[in-house]
């Protein structure tokens, strides 16, 4: 398995699609719930791969992550060539970026000698998707980017 078995949650959220997956493959309801219960490390292996596919077809379309932690943010712009990221950095201990209090604290003084800032960016390696996956194993999120291209403007300017 290249990545990660989808929860059951999500394999719920999925069952249309993984419906459509078994009928790729021709394999019936009734064929199914006979591979489930004869042979379930066969089972197992479908829903691997079919986890395998959900993945790739996500972080494919993957352009913005961000890890926010207390005194730090990581954003990434996934760009096709490399990753870009803004980190920003808290010198205040009793700031939690993570809160309302600690973000709205930030939003004030995110001009102050109390905030660091980086920039940086890394090419993929071969297989930019793994890339992509070992920042959300490691806590990072998918978004749409808004912070990150609000900090990238403020760089710019």
């Amino acid at each position: 398995m290249k990545y990660e078995r989808l929860t059951r949650e999500q394999l719920e959220e999925l069952h249309l699609e993984f419906i459509n997956f078994l009928a790729t493959q021709s394999i019936t309801a009734e064929e199914w719930d006979r591979i489930k219960r004869e042979t379930p490390q066969v089972a197992e292996d479908e829903i691997d791969v079919f986890s395998d596919l959900v993945w790739e077809g996500v972080l494919s379309r993957v352009e913005y992550l961000e890890q926010i932690e207390a005194q730090q943010m990581h954003l990434f712009h996934m760009t096709k060539r490399e990753m870009k990221l803004i980190s920003v950095r808290v010198m205040n201990p009793e700031i939690d970026l993570r809160s309302q209090e600690g973000f709205g604290w930030f939003k004030k003084n995110w001009q102050s000698d109390f905030v660091e800032y980086l920039t940086a960016a890394k090419a993929y390696s071969d297989d930019p998707n793994a890339d992509k996956f070992e920042l959300i194993r490691k806590g990072a999120t998918i978004t749409k980017g808004d912070l990150y291209r609000w900090f990238d403007e403020v760089i710019e300017n």
